[in-house]
């Protein structure tokens, strides 16, 4: 299962192996400064949209990989069994944002030393 974690002055988005294949990419790690905002998301896999490329998705179930959409590029991992996750807004990296479907993001948003929105 995906996980967010803060090292030093970085937020890594560690992935299983599994999720690694699916989403087609390793391991994310972005500077805290890159952060412009952390979302709390009550419904997280319809918060990924756009055109897959590459990765794995089944709409309204699971996403996994990299989305391209008028709001940008975005990075998603989310499985069927995520109903809630984490936005973290970027600026300045790859990616415009990273998705993450949690069980609480409230509680992984403070642990990572953020208040989510």
């Amino acid at each position: 299962m995906a996980e967010l974690v803060r090292e030093g002055d970085n937020i890594v988005l560690r992935m299983s192996t599994i999720e690694k294949l699916e989403g087609v990419h390793g391991d994310i790690e972005v500077p805290v400064s890159a952060i412009q905002s952390v979302t709390a998301l009550d419904d997280v896999i319809h918060a990924v949209h756009g055109l897959k490329m590459p990765g794995s998705r089944l709409p309204g179930v699971f996403a996994m990989g990299t989305f391209l959409s008028n709001e940008g590029t975005t990075f998603a991992i989310v499985h069927h069994q995520n109903k809630r996750g984490l936005k973290l807004t970027l600026n300045g990296t790859p990616y415009g944002a990273l998705i993450v479907g949690v069980d609480d993001p409230e509680q992984v948003a403070a642990r990572l030393g953020f208040k989510s929105d």
